[in-house]
């Protein structure tokens, strides 16, 4: 963690999660690069947006400068993702990622094989200390003001690491959200995962 409490972000994925991520961490005063599959360059417009505290790179180069890394791909991408980082040993990575896909009859949750989708991403990132959340809101909704109703939107975390936990925490509560952590991955990723009972869109869930 960088002085004063500011944080570095780097973002894997620059769809519409990682970009309305990045705008409120930037907004925060954190520093974010964002990383997508397409090169920085095409990122160009997107960090002029965010100002000076922006940057883009290449997915390494963004796990190598978060102090958290956040993995914003879509479901079917996230082997590829984690793939683009030569290791994720001791990184503090922000899963959230839903198991959804497209098909043509629409959006399907993917078979996880049973497993929380947590314990899937965690097996692609191995070493890391996954924390999950910022899942439970639809894109459009995570990029609006988290300052609604008098109070903040809720973020559900867990996580199994502490301390991993405490920096998603502040950078979430920093961000105008209200943090609050649900256990372990064993114990709080199934309660806000798809099909749990704490997730789908959530617009009313707020912290005052």
């Amino acid at each position: 963690m960088c002085d004063g409490g500011i944080m570095r972000v780097g973002i894997i994925g620059s769809g519409r999660i990682g970009t309305a991520l990045a705008r409120h961490f930037a907004r925060a005063g954190h520093h974010v690069m964002l990383a997508n599959s397409r090169g920085p360059q095409t990122l160009a417009p997107l960090v002029g947006e965010l100002g000076e505290k922006a940057s883009a790179g290449t997915a390494q180069e963004a796990a190598d400068f978060g102090d958290v890394v956040v993995l914003a791909v879509r479901w079917d991408q996230k082997e590829n993702a984690a793939a683009s980082v030569s290791s994720w040993d001791g990184r503090v990575v922000l899963d959230p990622l839903n198991p959804l896909q497209e098909t043509a009859g629409g959006i399907e949750v993917a078979d996880t094989g049973g497993r929380p989708s947590s314990e899937v991403v965690s097996s692609l990132v191995t070493g890391a200390h996954l924390v999950k959340g910022f899942n439970t809101y639809l894109a459009q909704v995570l990029a609006e003001d988290p300052a609604v109703n008098g109070g903040r939107r809720v973020v559900l975390l867990a996580g199994d690491d502490p301390e991993a936990k405490r920096k998603v925490a502040e950078l979430a509560n920093s961000s105008g959200f209200q943090a609050v952590d649900t256990g372990t991955l064993a114990e709080g990723g199934p309660l806000f995962q798809t099909g749990g009972p704490l997730s789908g869109p959530r617009t009313a869930l707020t912290a005052l």
